[in-house]
């Protein structure tokens, strides 16, 4: 929360009448409604409240549709009041709230029942559906934008510019790379009016810090295992912890603290491979894929982490990374997925030839909207 100038004459002031000298910050507002057409984004890591800010609105909207006239035609434009809010989530991201009811805006510590102000889509196309289906709603709370498509960053502006109507997007800008999610990520940057950080302490047990980092790990044998960068993008599971080499875990982490194996091999080796497979000569990748499967201590991979991280202090946990299953799975869909390297048919038939995960990559495939069949081994 930002200070006022400890040093200013309000400070001064309160000195010369005996007070000890304090920090002042500035007052922690209720949401203003009377501002039409805010596009609103709430980042920070996961942990770090943007849902629960998202929660606060919607009770402030509840308070403030108690009052009168006056008021309504301050948060008013034509029909709309955005007094009335609206929750919209992925349909993709339902497992994560499966404990709650159907019709909760939840949180790490609670929710609010949203009754029927609250709607599950797939895309813009189902955006615009639930904006015409609720002309006098004002204000929309769209959580996790980034896992929509582009457009619906040019509904979002359209419906704001032309009736005034305010977004909320309580929503991840960097993934767990801390890199920009995606392009729709950056599109909402484009737009945005306003952008309210959020932060969380570090959840590495020796740390304080601010976190404004989502760390993805696995937890393997009671070992905290980093992703690799290549990881999936998308991993579609719930919020509940899991001891898992397919499933990750988050946490919000500072700098320090915030590990990401692989980057360095995924530029200097995997991605090159993937574009010599992409000229036609597929045997180089074929093989550290294989290693990556099948024998790790042969693989670049491997090689690149004893070359980065031998001998330092954190090497123990870096090397961690190698314990998770379908590290060649992840590299295979990284390839295929995020940078259209290689072919569908080339990818039906590594899979069968080095006798990979059918179902964790149809699965993580279909998350990531690149969906392949697997049903049936590629044949020759």
């Amino acid at each position: 929360m930002p200070r006022i100038d400890p040093h200013g004459e309000g400070t001064d002031f309160l000195k010369s009448l005996g007070f000890p000298t304090i920090d002042i910050h500035n007052t922690f507002s209720h949401f203003d409604f009377t501002n039409p057409g805010r596009r609103v984004l709430l980042i920070g890591p996961m942990g770090s409240g943007k849902t629960e800010f998202a929660a606060r609105v919607w009770r402030d909207a509840a308070i403030a549709q108690k009052k009168g006239e006056k008021v309504r035609a301050l948060t008013s434009s034509g029909e709309v009041d955005r007094r009335k809010v609206f929750f919209i989530r992925s349909e993709i991201d339902g497992q994560r709230f499966s404990e709650y009811p159907e019709d909760a805006l939840c949180y790490r510590s609670g929710y609010v029942s949203c009754g029927t102000n609250i709607a599950k889509i797939r895309d813009s196309f189902g955006l615009e559906e639930v904006l015409r289906d609720n002309p006098t709603v004002g204000t929309f709370i769209i959580d996790e934008a980034s896992f929509f498509d582009e457009r619906l960053a040019y509904v979002v502006r359209n419906h704001s510019f032309e009736r005034g109507v305010m977004f909320i997007f309580p929503t991840l800008i960097l993934n767990f790379r801390r890199d920009l999610f995606n392009s729709t990520a950056r599109l909402m940057l484009d737009i945005a009016t306003d952008v309210i950080p959020l932060t969380a302490y570090c959840e590495h047990p020796d740390c304080m810090e601010d976190a404004f980092n989502t760390y993805r790990y696995y937890q393997v044998d009671g070992q905290e295992c980093p992703a690799l960068y290549f990881d999936p993008l998308i991993i579609v599971g719930g919020d509940a912890f899991k001891s898992s080499t397919l499933e990750p875990n988050y946490a919000a982490r500072c700098d320090e603290h915030h590990y990401l194996p692989g980057k360095e091999y995924t530029f200097f080796h995997l991605k090159p491979l993937g574009e010599q497979a992409a000229r036609g000569d597929e045997q180089p990748l074929r093989k550290e894929l294989y290693a990556l499967k099948h024998d790790k201590e042969n693989s670049m991979l491997f090689a690149n982490l004893q070359e980065r991280y031998a001998g330092k202090p954190d090497e123990e946990i870096h090397f961690n990374s190698l314990k998770p299953a379908n590290i060649a799975e992840k590299a295979l869909i990284f390839l295929f997925c995020e940078h259209n390297l290689v072919p569908e048919e080339l990818l039906l038939r590594l899979v069968d030839d080095l006798e990979l995960d059918r179902v964790y990559m149809e699965k993580v495939l279909s998350d990531n909207k690149r969906p392949v069949s697997f049903a049936q081994p590629f044949l020759l």
